[in-house]
C-alpha cells in the first residue's frame, strides 16, 4: 500500500482537476489549526502551548517499512540506537538472533548482503498454490475440517483479487500509450532542460527552443494535470509509478499464463511458510528503495529544533526501523517478526503503513498483534489507498482475529483532506468504512523527507495519515508516560474533531458523483486533533490525581 497516484478509476484519466484552491497550499498544514490557521489540520502549535510546563520522556517508534535513510538530516539524530549491539562485525552481542542491528533489522535481505526490492501480489503468489485444488470442484464445505475450510476461504479471497476486469484491460492499454507518450516527450525535455530530473513547476518556467519542445512542454503539462500528480513530483518518480501500475496489472491479466515468482524466497533463500525458520535478513534498514519508509518516518519525528527542513508531530522520539515492505504485496510471516522485533526492543508504539487483500497466514500476524498487546504496545495502521469499503472489503493486517475476537492496541486510519486542496473533507483516495475504519487523519498533499541528499518532496496516502496518528500517540506518551495503549487508543479516538460529522463529501473513488456522511467514513466520524487529545489526557490526569485524594 505504497502511494500509487495511478490507483484510480478510469473516468478519472479523462477529468481534469474538478476544484481550485481556495487558498495557497502550505508546507505543513496537517499541523495547523482550523479555527487559527483556517486549515483543518491537527493543532499541534495548542497541543504544545497545552504541554509548556511539562517535561517529557523520548519514546521508541518502530516504523515497520520499506526502509529509511538513516542518513538524513532531519532523521539521522531521531534514529533508535542499540546501545546493546556493535555496528558491522557479525556477532550478535545483545543474543536477540539478529546480528549488528544497531538501528533496527531489514527482513528483506540476505547475508550477503542482497535485499528484496519488488515482489508480486500475495494472490498472485497464491493463485497457483491453490487452483489445482479448488477451481475446478465445487467443494462440499461440510465436510471439511477447519484447516481445509481455512484454505477455501483463502481461495475465495484470492480468486476475487485476481479477477481482471474490462476496465483493467483497457486501463493497462492506456496507461501504456501514455507511458510511451511521456517518453518521447521526456526525451525533448530532458535535452532542452540540460537535466535528467524535473517536475511540473519547473515545466513551468521552461522556455522550449522550438517547435517539438513547446509540444512537448504543453502535453507533459497536460498529463499531469488530468492524472492529478502532485507538480513536485519529479519526471523519474512519475515514470516509476506508472511502470509499477503497469506490472502489477500484467501480474493479474497474465496470471495463468505467467506465474508470479516469489522474489522473497530467491534472495533470502528463507521459506516464508515455515514460521520456525529465522535465519534470513540484514542489518540494511535503507536498502535501495527507502523513499515511502523515509516520508513516513520525518511525518513522526522530523527534527523539531534543527531549524531545517520539517517539523515532525512528536519532538521526544526515536524512530526504530523495520523493513519488510517491498514495491509489491509483503509477506506475513515478515510482517509478524517485524512487530515481535519491534516489541522485544522497546518500541511503544508500531506505526504500519501498508496492506494488502489477501493474508495466507494471517493467524501469525494476529497472535504478534496479540504479543503486542501483552506488552502495551500500539499499533496504527493505514486504511488503504483503493477507494474502497473496508466494511465489506477485506485489507490486511486488520484487528479482527481469525478465531474471533478484535485487538484493542491497534488504530485504522483513513485520510482527511482540507478545503484548500481538490475535493472535501475526506481524501478522494481513501478506503473508508462505518466499522471498520477508526478515525481520519490529514494524508492529503503531506510535506515530508525523502531519501538521497536531504531532501523533501510532498506525498499522500492513507500511508501518510497513519503516521500524523503515531506522531500524537509519541506525543501523549512522551508527556504521559502511564498511558496504556488502549489509553492512547481510547484517547485518540474520542477526542476526534467531529464538527463535520454530519456534513456529507464526495465519496471516495467516485470523482464527486455520490454522497458519503463524515459519520459513515469512519467510526467517530471525525477528524484526529493534537490539541484535543492532549487536554483529554491532562483532564484523565486530573480525574486520577483526584480519585487518589479522595481514597487517602
Amino acid at each position: 500500500m505504497r502511494l500509487r497516484v495511478l490507483m484510480i478509476p478510469a473516468v478519472v484519466l479523462f477529468t481534469l482537476l474538478s476544484a481550485v484552491a481556495q487558498r495557497p497550499l502550505r508546507k505543513g498544514w496537517h499541523l495547523l489549526d482550523r479555527e487559527s490557521d483556517g486549515y483543518y489540520g491537527i493543532s499541534l502549535r495548542k497541543a504544545y502551548d497545552l504541554l509548556a510546563n511539562r517535561q517529557s520522556q523520548p519514546v521508541v517508534v518502530a516504523v515497520i517499512d520499506s526502509g529509511i535513510d538513516t542518513t538524513h538530516e532531519d532523521l539521522r539524530s531521531r534514529l533508535w540506537y542499540n546501545s546493546k549491539e556493535l555496528p558491522s562485525n557479525g556477532i550478535d552481542e545483545d543474543g536477540n538472533g539478529y546480528a549488528d542491528d544497531k538501528h533496527g533489522w531489514n527482513f528483506l535481505g540476505s547475508k550477503d548482503g542482497r535485499n528484496v526490492e519488488k515482489e508480486s501480489s500475495e494472490a498472485a503468489r497464491l493463485y497457483h498454490v491453490l487452483s489445482p485444488v479448488f477451481e475446478q470442484q465445487s467443494p462440499d464445505t461440510g465436510a471439511m475440517d477447519a484447516r481445509q475450510r481455512e484454505q477455501y476461504a483463502l481461495w475465495q479471497q484470492v480468486s476475487r483479487a485476481v479477477q481482471v476486469t474490462d476496465e483493467d484491460r483497457f486501463l493497462l492499454k492506456l496507461v501504456g500509450r501514455i507511458q510511451e507518450t511521456l517518453k518521447g516527450y521526456d526525451s525533448i525535455i530532458t535535452a532542452q532542460l540540460g537535466t535528467n530530473e524535473y517536475n511540473a513547476i519547473d515545466l513551468e518556467q521552461f522556455h522550449p527552443a522550438d517547435a517539438n519542445g513547446k509540444k512537448a512542454k504543453l502535453n507533459y503539462l497536460r498529463i499531469y494535470e488530468l492524472l492529478q500528480i502532485d507538480p513536485e513530483m519529479t519526471n523519474i518518480e512519475f515514470l516509476e509509478e506508472m511502470s509499477e501500475f503497469i506490472a502489477s496489472k500484467e501480474d493479474l491479466i497474465y496470471l495463468k499464463e505467467r506465474p508470479a515468482v516469489n522474489h522473497r524466497r530467491e534472495i533470502t533463500g528463507d521459506d516464508d511458510g515455515n514460521w520456525n525458520s529465522r535465519d534470513f535478513g540484514n542489518a540494511d534498514v535503507m536498502g535501495a528503495s527507502a523513499m515511502h519508509g523515509t516520508h513516513v518516518a520525518g511525518i513522526i519525528a522530523a527534527d523539531r529544533h534543527n531549524g531545517v527542513g520539517v517539523e515532525g508531530v512528536a519532538d521526544k522520539v526515536q524512530i526504530m526501523p523495520i523493513r519488510v515492505v517491498p514495491k509489491g504485496d509483503e509477506h506475513d510471516k515478515d510482517v509478524a517478526l517485524g512487530i515481535r522485533y519491534a516489541v522485544d526492543n522497546g518500541a511503544r508504539i508500531i506505526n504500519m503503513s501498508f496492506g494488502k487483500s489477501v493474508s495466507p497466514h494471517k493467524r501469525w500476524v494476529d497472535e504478534a498483534v496479540q504479543y503486542a498487546a501483552s506488552k502495551n504496545v500500539l499499533l496504527v495502521h493505514a486504511a488503504g489507498n483503493d477507494a474502497s469499503n473496508l466494511d465489506s472489503v477485506p485489507n490486511f493486517p486488520n484487528p479482527r482475529f481469525v478465531h474471533g475476537g478484535e485487538a484493542a492496541n491497534m488504530i485504522t486510519v483513513g485520510a482527511s483532506s482540507d478545503s484548500s486542496l481538490k475535493g472535501g473533507l475526506i481524501a478522494d483516495f481513501t478506503n473508508y468504512g462505518q466499522q471498520t475504519v477508526d478515525v481520519l487523519a490529514p494524508g492529503v498533499k503531506i510535506y515530508s523527507t525523502v531519501p538521497s541528499g536531504n531532501k523533501y518532496s510532498f506525498q499522500q496516502g492513507t500511508s501518510m495519515a497513519a503516521p500524523v496518528v503515531s506522531g500524537i500517540a509519541a506525543l501523549l506518551l512522551s508527556y504521559f508516560p502511564d498511558l496504556s495503549a488502549a489509553d492512547l487508543k481510547h484517547i485518540i479516538e474520542a477526542s476526534a474533531d467531529t464538527t463535520y460529522r454530519q456534513a456529507v463529501f464526495a465519496r471516495p473513488g467516485s470523482a464527486g458523483k455520490n454522497e458519503l456522511p463524515m459519520a459513515a467514513a469512519c467510526r467517530t466520524g471525525g477528524v484526529v486533533n493534537a490539541a484535543r487529545a492532549v487536554q483529554m489526557a491532562l483532564e484523565m490526569e486530573q480525574n486520577k490525581t483526584r480519585q487518589i485524594k479522595t481514597k487517602k
